[in-house]
């Protein structure tokens, strides 16, 4: 099984590079890997790598979970994708809108259809310009959507689909949600010039 170099700076973990996971927790990967193997995390479950992760260091949920994967993925303890109940994928994107503008694009369903149109979720809790947790259709799987600001004038949204069934599946939603987080970013920059223009 191959395993990712958390030293090279140009090396993405779990999806996510060392300037991201950096910028949100305030350790790169290589950092991330040397606490969690001081702490013997090698040999540790998955549940029990995130409790070291969440009472150690104050960071958000979904960033436990991420550091937690790659930590996993760097040393070759999991597959792509592979969490214990099953695959997770994650993506995100840069947009230039402010964060709110960013967050109704997704919350209000009208503005979600025009670029996420085929997609069958509810949205089980709503934090206004901070997070979305989607019930996907298929009734298994389930979506958590996070919101940042990047400045005024940009912002940032990530998520993970978990609780994928295999491997295939996976990496199906990981092409998915890169081609509709393409289309959500074209479509609110492209209103942004237009209304500015106006």
């Amino acid at each position: 099984m191959s395993k990712k170099n958390p030293k090279n700076p140009s090396s993405k973990v779990a999806g996510i590079s060392n300037d991201a996971v950096r910028t949100a927790t305030g350790r790169d990967w290589a950092e991330w890997c040397a606490l969690l193997d001081a702490a013997g995390a090698r040999k540790m479950t998955h549940q029990q790598i995130v409790a070291i992760v969440s009472g150690k260091f104050r960071i958000g949920s979904w960033w436990q979970q991420m550091v937690t994967v790659g930590y996993e993925q760097a040393r070759g303890l999991r597959l792509r994708h592979q969490k214990p109940e099953g695959y997770q994928i994650s993506g995100s994107k840069t947009v230039t809108v402010p964060l709110a503008r960013l967050f109704a694009a997704w919350h209000d369903e009208k503005q979600r259809r025009r670029w996420l149109a085929d997609a069958d979720f509810t949205v089980r809790k709503a934090t206004p310009n901070k997070s979305l947790r989607l019930a996907w259709g298929d009734g298994k799987t389930s979506v958590d959507v996070n919101f940042y600001a990047k400045g005024d004038a940009k912002s940032q949204v990530s998520l993970n689909h978990g609780k994928l069934p295999s491997a295939t599946q996976a990496a199906r939603m990981k092409k998915y949600w890169a081609c509709e987080l393409a289309k959500l970013k074209a479509l609110v920059e492209v209103e942004r010039r237009s209304s500015a223009r106006g």
